[in-house]
Parts: structure tokens; C-alpha cells; sequence
């Protein structure tokens, strides 16, 4: 039995307690900022108004605190927003944690006094002296696995061994872990692939959205290469799996089919998806000052479109 740390109390944090607790860890949840799962996630019933069902009663709760990082765990799990990943950073710096860090937040940071595009696992390493940072994508719906639908991840460290022993404590008969060295190439595809996939949302049938897909994976394997990752790195789960995924349903490809119909991103949100969180577009306002102003739009003509249609509100 290991303690384990899950730091975010949204659909993916609480969904992550699953199979941890049925691999017989003792599991604590703790949410730093979100009022209404602070208060589902501390009541007996422990029920999760994203996934629709109760949590385990032996996942226990704690209130947050920076001292709560201090306490001995075995693996600690950041499963917060982007946004969130500053203020962890933050509470991190310098309390010189050597405890293994499992990231589960999918998306890149712009970094505007270096004018470098950083991945998670960069930002905690780079600017706020985190280390022993793996980090865990894929094709994984926090609902699905929730219910112990089957579900395969890859679990990203240079240190494989690391990777391979986080797997241990996490996998399930329904859980199934993979794992990889390329930790720059699976951050990448899992954050751009939700840009991808509403560039695939907006063909409007079958043979469009076929030959989207094939062209989103040709940019993906660009930009993979140009960040310095592994091409082959596509193939796997945090490619087109998890781009699979996205493309057949999820709230990216259905915005994807609104800009595909002809709204532009702002009238589409108010008319269609006004309470969704739309994680491309966060991500599409986050990188395109680098994107493009780097990268010539004839590599990855789809990425710069999209990033023009979300950030100048314009017709796709």
C-alpha cells in the first residue's frame, strides 16, 4: 500500500482515485480552489457533479494547505487546471519535495520573457525548481474511467524505471499503463491534439474529416520533431489515440463542427457551449503568439488557421 497525493478535486483528479484505491493505495484528495467540489468532495456522499457518481467512501478528503505537501507521501499527483500549474509551481519552489510528481494536465505554456513555448513538466522544472516530474496522457475520459470502463494511458519519464514503478501502483485489470522516455513528444501531441481535433469537428462529413485527420497527423509529427521530441511518438496513445478520441466526440470536435457550419468561435460559445470549457481554444489563445510568429504557417497550415479563426474571432 503506498499514500498517494491528488492534488484537483475536477472530473480527472477524482476519476484518478479510482483505480489507486482499487490497487490498495490510501488515497487523498485535496482541492485548492474550486468551492463546489471542495463541498461534494468533503460530504459523505462524495458525489461528483462532472462524473455523475459517488466517489469511493475510502477516498479521503483534505482541506488545502501548503503544508499538506510537506506530510510523507509515496507519489504526489497534480491533476489542476493550466491555469492551476503556476500556483502549484509556486507552493512547490523550494520546498526541495523528492517525492515522485505524476502530471496529469494536458497543455503548454507560453513563456514570455524567454519567448519559449514550455510543456508542464518544463514549466514545474525550469522556473520553479520541481524535479522528479512524470507525467501521464492519453486517450482517457474522465466518465469512462470513473465507471472502470477499460483504459489505456502512457506514463512519460527519461527515467523509465520511475515511469514503470508509478505504473505498478496505479494499474488496474481496467487501468492499463504503457510507458516512454519521449516526455516532451507525449506532453506535446496531448496538448495540441485538442486544437486538432476541432480542426477535424469542423468537416462536415465523413470523407472531409477523414482527410482532416490525415493532415492534422502529418502537422503533429512537424511539430513534434521541431520541439525536439520523437516523431514515432504519434503513433502511441498520447498521438492518435488520444486525438481519436478527441475527434469522435468531446466538446473540441463538437466546437470544431459549429466553426465548420459557420460561426465563428465567439458566436458559437454564446449560442451552443456557453457553460463548456473549451480546452483548444485556452490553449490556441496560450500558444499562438509563438506559433505564429516562429513557425512558417505552410508547415502546419491548419494549426495557423485555426489559431487566426479563435483569436481574431473570424470564420473558419
Amino acid at each position: 500500500m503506498k499514500k498517494i497525493l491528488i492534488i484537483g478535486g475536477g472530473a480527472m483528479g477524482s476519476a484518478f482515485s479510482v483505480p489507486c484505491l482499487e490497487n490498495n493505495n490510501k488515497v487523498t484528495i485535496t482541492e485548492p480552489y474550486n468551492k463546489i467540489f471542495i463541498k461534494n468532495l468533503s460530504s459523505k456522499q462524495k458525489f461528483h457533479p462532472s462524473l455523475k457518481l459517488n466517489l469511493p467512501k475510502k477516498l479521503q478528503y483534505r482541506k488545502y494547505s501548503k503544508d499538506i505537501l510537506k506530510e510523507k507521501f509515496d507519489l504526489i499527483v497534480i491533476a489542476l487546471s493550466l491555469a492551476g500549474i503556476d500556483f502549484i509551481g509556486k507552493e512547490l519552489k523550494d520546498l526541495k519535495i523528492k517525492t515522485p510528481l505524476l502530471v496529469l494536465t494536458k497543455g503548454l505554456k507560453y513563456d514570455k520573457k524567454r519567448k519559449k513555448l514550455l510543456t508542464i513538466s518544463g514549466l514545474l522544472k525550469n522556473n520553479y525548481n520541481v524535479a522528479n516530474v512524470s507525467v501521464l496522457k492519453g486517450p482517457c475520459l474522465a466518465k469512462e474511467l470513473a465507471r472502470k470502463n477499460k483504459t489505456s494511458v502512457v506514463i512519460a519519464n527519461k527515467n523509465i524505471k520511475i515511469a514503470k514503478w508509478i505504473g505498478k501502483q496505479i494499474s488496474t485489470k481496467y487501468y492499463l499503463t504503457e510507458f516512454s522516455k519521449d516526455v516532451v513528444g507525449v506532453e506535446i501531441c496531448s496538448a495540441i491534439k485538442n486544437i486538432y481535433a476541432m480542426v477535424i469537428g469542423s468537416g462536415q462529413n465523413l470523407n472531409s474529416s477523414s482527410d482532416l485527420f490525415q493532415k492534422s497527423v502529418n502537422e503533429m509529427k512537424f511539430l513534434i520533431k521541431y520541439f525536439k521530441g520523437d516523431q514515432t511518438t504519434i503513433l502511441g496513445l498520447a498521438g492518435i489515440g488520444d486525438l481519436y478520441v478527441s475527434a469522435v466526440g468531446g466538446r473540441n470536435s463538437k466546437m470544431g463542427e459549429y466553426l465548420g457550419k459557420g460561426f465563428t468561435f465567439a458566436a458559437a460559445k454564446k449560442k451552443f457551449m456557453p457553460k463548456d470549457t473549451v480546452e483548444g481554444e485556452q490553449l490556441a489563445r496560450e500558444i499562438a503568439p509563438y506559433i505564429l510568429k516562429k513557425i512558417n504557417k505552410k508547415n502546419i497550415p491548419l494549426m495557423a488557421h485555426l489559431l487566426k479563426t479563435i483569436l481574431y474571432n473570424k470564420k473558419i
